[in-house]
């Protein structure tokens, strides 16, 4: 069996516009101990499933290197490594909106899909592997935004978890008042996590940023400026804490978790701390709200990719395909809160009766949408980020409408410009 996992890898330098390849140094038959290099653990449940590889695969073992949280900062230090043509890393931890231009910029291998059970996963993740017809990646987690409350909360004062952002804005007004807790808050610092939350509001005024493969700004400028108006007035009103500007992921987790706010958005890795938290069991989730009913989250998640410039390409996809498994995919809900990328987990009756939020989950993946697979996605990425970071500033003296408008004429140039 074991020769069947070693597939010859052929890797390409794909050269952007022109679709031609050129052939570089071939490390596809090497095998040995590699390096895992993914974005910093929060939740510490990577390392017990590496070991478990580890302990059958001592000729091949994996040494875990994690990057800071921010995405921001995980791309821009493999950027760095893979320009310098370095073999330190083997298997990378990419966020689904980099296959593209790692595939693009020839740092990553392409994968043969036929050895990968890709029609067991759901659909709207495999998308995220896939540039230009071919896999370069395999999906590993994958991600949708949810809103966290406080049902103890929102008991005591008769409401219903919110599903339109009026309901949301009500809410968090009274509960801000009575508890004195901020009312709503996600990650609204200047990094791509600002851009995930900007996004979501768009689609969820109806509207979008970008077409499917990034190739054409598509913007409605009303419908933009709706979703900015909301993150806005939040702010500008109160319900939506100041001190939240500051915050990433694990800002805003402690935030809601230690009971300083009534709602929060977050990926679903929150919840299994959330549940050993000091606000204990006191806290349910739902889909993210909209403008007139149900929101869109942007689709998240991991997926792995073997470097071009590694030379234990044969462990790294035998690593992969193991990860990927479906025993391993279970562990890394079970002891990760990460979203499993295989369907069948979403129906398992005791994965939900340990984890009651997998159905509003499901329904959140299966309805979020996913990022543009494009090349200069990191650059489309910082202008949004940079302009909705300064509407959200004080004094708030930026008209909505201008705002987006900007945005748009800046994003239009960057893909001119390609």
């Amino acid at each position: 069996m074991r020769h069947l996992l070693l597939v010859t890898l052929v890797v390409v330098l794909v050269t952007g516009c022109s679709g031609a390849v050129a052939q570089d140094s071939d490390h596809s038959g090497g095998s040995g101990p590699f390096t895992f290099v993914t974005g910093r653990d929060t939740t510490g449940y990577l390392q017990p499933l590496i070991d478990r590889w580890n302990q059958t695969h001592p000729a091949e073992k994996a040494t875990l290197l994690e990057l800071p949280e921010a995405a921001d900062e995980q791309r821009a230090q493999m950027v760095a490594n893979l320009q310098a043509k370095s073999d330190r890393y083997d298997v990378l931890g990419l966020d689904v909106v980099w296959t593209a231009e790692f595939a693009d910029a020839g740092w990553i291998v392409p994968l043969e899909r036929g050895i990968f059970p890709l029609d067991r996963f759901l659909p709207s993740v495999t998308d995220t592997a896939v540039y230009r017809g071919k896999l370069w990646a395999v999906p590993y987690t994958s991600n949708a935004g949810l809103l966290y409350y406080r049902k103890d909360l929102l008991a005591k004062e008769g409401f219903a978890p919110p599903t339109t952002w009026a309901e949301l804005r009500k809410q968090a007004r009274v509960l801000h008042d009575r508890y004195g807790i901020g009312g709503y808050a996600g990650q609204f610092l200047a990094y791509e996590g600002l851009t995930v939350n900007f996004a979501e509001a768009v689609q969820s005024a109806g509207g979008q940023i970008l077409n499917r493969d990034g190739t054409q700004v598509t913007m409605d400028t009303a419908k933009a400026a709706t979703g900015l108006d909301f993150l806005v007035n939040g702010l500008r009103e109160g319900w939506i804490p100041r001190e939240s500007l500051s915050y990433k992921e694990e800002e805003s987790r402690l935030a809601f978790q230690e009971g300083r706010l009534a709602f929060a958005r977050n990926w679903p890795h929150a919840y299994g701390p959330a549940t050993t938290s000091p606000i204990g069991r006191k806290f349910g989730v739902t889909r993210l709200p909209g403008l007139d009913g149900p929101g869109s989250s942007s689709l998240g998640g991991t997926n792995l990719a073997i470097s071009a410039y590694s030379k234990r390409q044969k462990s790294a996809l035998e690593f992969i395909r193991y990860f990927t498994g479906l025993e391993n995919e279970r562990r890394v809900l079970a002891d990760g809160s990460f979203p499993p990328v295989w369907a069948e987990l979403y129906d398992d009756p005791a994965l939900i009766k340990r984890f009651p939020y997998l159905p509003v989950l499901k329904d959140s993946l299966l309805s979020a949408r996913p990022r543009p697979a494009s090349a200069n996605y990191n650059q489309l990425s910082l202008v949004i980020a940079s302009a909705v970071s300064n509407a959200l500033t004080p004094p708030f003296d930026e008209n909505g409408d201008d705002v987006v408008t900007s945005m748009k004429g800046q994003l239009n140039e960057i893909i001119r410009a390609r």
